[in-house]
């Protein structure tokens, strides 16, 4: 690991002119490419999706079942050709798509119980105590837990790839808390850079997770000028200060 400032790409993205959702949300037939857009789309989410069936009170394997059923549904049904897109993000849509799911399983397993039908799934809200977060409080911390976690696996591999790996897993841990003079220190004398040039390695990171965050908020946007105020979301929903 050479000795002066690490050469982190400070460049500033261009405009998200087109994206994934914007993409898919002007596709009105059945074209391939918005079909394969949703679907990375929705395999880039499927967490949220888990940690609010998981709210609900369902057991692991019932959620993981029943994530799967619900994906399979969106995308079988196309039911993206039913967003609104002035209503914007791909967030919005999917837990409202998922909202309406869950009720619709509810009155499925409903209808089996009276029918004398076995019972597969059971959907209770009321397992947590009043004070725990709703199942839509819980969708959307994760989903911006999702958001932070790939723009840091996207900025990882970019150092990766610059050779700088070894670099990244000693500053990473400075992307989200302020080092101290020690922590500074450390650092210096294990790469035998000054603490100054440390202290711009952090900056330059931290400025580059604010572009992938913005990237990857962008992809799940019919707008991309609704970026900053998505961005403020996830900082809202993960409890600190996103990159900004």
């Amino acid at each position: 690991m050479g000795v002066g400032t690490p050469d982190w790409p400070t460049m500033r993205m261009a405009g998200f002119e087109t994206t994934q959702w914007s993409m898919i949300l002007a596709s009105a037939g059945n074209d391939a490419g918005s079909d394969e857009a949703l679907a990375r789309l929705c395999h880039c989410y499927r967490t949220p999706v888990l940690a609010y069936l998981r709210s609900r009170g369902l057991a692991r394997e019932e959620a993981e079942d029943l994530t799967q059923s619900f994906f399979a549904h969106l995308l079988s049904q196309r039911l993206h050709q039913r967003a609104d897109p002035d209503k914007g993000s791909f967030r919005a849509f999917l837990l409202s798509a998922l909202k309406h799911f869950v009720i619709s399983e509810q009155r499925r397993v409903g209808a089996a119980r009276r029918g004398g039908g076995a019972i597969h799934v059971v959907l209770d809200a009321s397992v947590e105590p009043a004070s725990a977060p709703t199942p839509e409080e819980v969708f959307e911390r994760v989903w911006a837990q999702t958001v932070v976690a790939r723009a840091v696996s996207a900025l990882r591999a970019e150092a990766a790839a610059a050779g700088k790996a070894e670099l990244f897993a000693a500053l990473g841990e400075f992307l989200f808390e302020s080092p101290d003079g020690q922590d500074y220190a450390l650092v210096s004398q294990r790469f035998g850079m000054s603490r100054n040039t440390v202290a711009v390695a952090v900056h330059r990171l931290r400025e580059r997770l604010q572009q992938l965050v913005s990237a990857e908020v962008g992809c799940t946007l019919g707008d991309p000028g609704g970026i900053r105020a998505e961005v403020e979301a996830i900082q809202a929903a993960v409890g600190q200060p996103a990159p900004m």
